[in-house]
């Protein structure tokens, strides 16, 4: 199975760019002057393959990086290719999660517009059990177990000391959906309050009232990185889903989100909107 660049790779070619570019260099100067090839320079760059630690040191040496930005890419360097928890898993994945939780594993916010279910990272075993098994009636209960668990497992992100931020902005279809039965989706509403409590964790609800909106065309996920160049964003797709990191992708994306935050309830009465509709379930 073919692995994504992690965020760690992501995260040095694109310092590498932005120091060569500051210190006024083209690939092919930059390059010759520390002994590789323009070719493999423009590949550091561009996020793919291996990195030599010993020639990021050289170049940000030649670039006049300050020694903390040196020892911090020499550091990016020796740990580009280190794999998450999920490689070790017996189990295969999909590709489409596999890259999912390479990006998210050093995320540090996600903004989530739902309109079908609640976003993955909020959800319970149960509901998230009834998810899997609509989405694909013939698929084998071992297989969906195995999903959910690593649904389960990615939902210790926000386990951490330092937890990314985590902003969700959910149609109230998504909220009056029956996933699972009554009982269900109870848990789910009730466990989504007790999250939105987090400081860490952001939840409106986007009402019918509000009418039509930036995101007709379905759910999509903004994961952010620790710079903006190395934000990625999700859309949900049948059968998987598609990521894009294009700079006038991502703009959409981000503007669309935050019209919909700016149409959904604030957080007291996005709580107020959960508490009724489970009352009515």
């Amino acid at each position: 199975m073919a692995v994504g660049p992690t965020t760690r790779r992501r995260q040095l070619g694109a310092d590498l760019r932005r120091l060569r570019e500051r210190k006024g260099l083209t690939l092919e100067e930059a390059g010759t002057r520390v002994g590789i090839s323009k070719a493999t320079l423009s590949r550091y760059e561009t996020k793919e393959g291996t990195v030599k630690w010993p020639a990021v040191d050289a170049l940000c040496r030649e670039y006049s990086a300050s020694d903390e930005e040196r020892l911090a890419l020499v550091e990016l360097a020796k740990g580009a290719k280190i794999q998450g928890w999920w490689r070790s898993l017996a189990d295969p994945i999909p590709e489409s999660m596999n890259l999912m939780l390479t990006l998210e594993d050093e995320v540090v916010r996600e903004d989530h517009y739902a309109c079908m279910y609640v976003p993955g990272l909020l959800q319970t075993r149960a509901y998230a059990e009834a998810v899997h098994r609509a989405s694909d009636v013939q698929c084998p209960e071992r297989e969906v177990q195995h999903m959910v668990d690593i649904r389960m497992k990615r939902q210790e992100l926000l386990e951490r000391d330092e937890p990314p931020l985590l902003w969700c902005v959910i149609d109230e279809a998504a909220l009056r959906r029956r996933v699972g039965g009554r009982e269900v989706m109870q848990d789910q509403l009730q466990h989504l309050l007790a999250m939105s409590q987090r400081p860490h964790v952001t939840v409106q609800v986007l009402p019918f009232s509000s009418g039509a909106h930036a995101a007709t065309v379905g759910s999509f996920a903004v994961l952010r990185g620790p710079s903006p160049e190395l934000d990625v964003v999700y859309v949900d797709l049948l059968g998987g889903g598609l990521f894009m990191e294009k700079r006038p992708e991502l703009e959409r994306y981000r503007l669309a989100f935050e019209y919909l935050s700016a149409q959904a309830l604030d957080l007291e009465s996005s709580a107020a909107v959960i508490r009724r509709i489970s009352k009515e379930l």
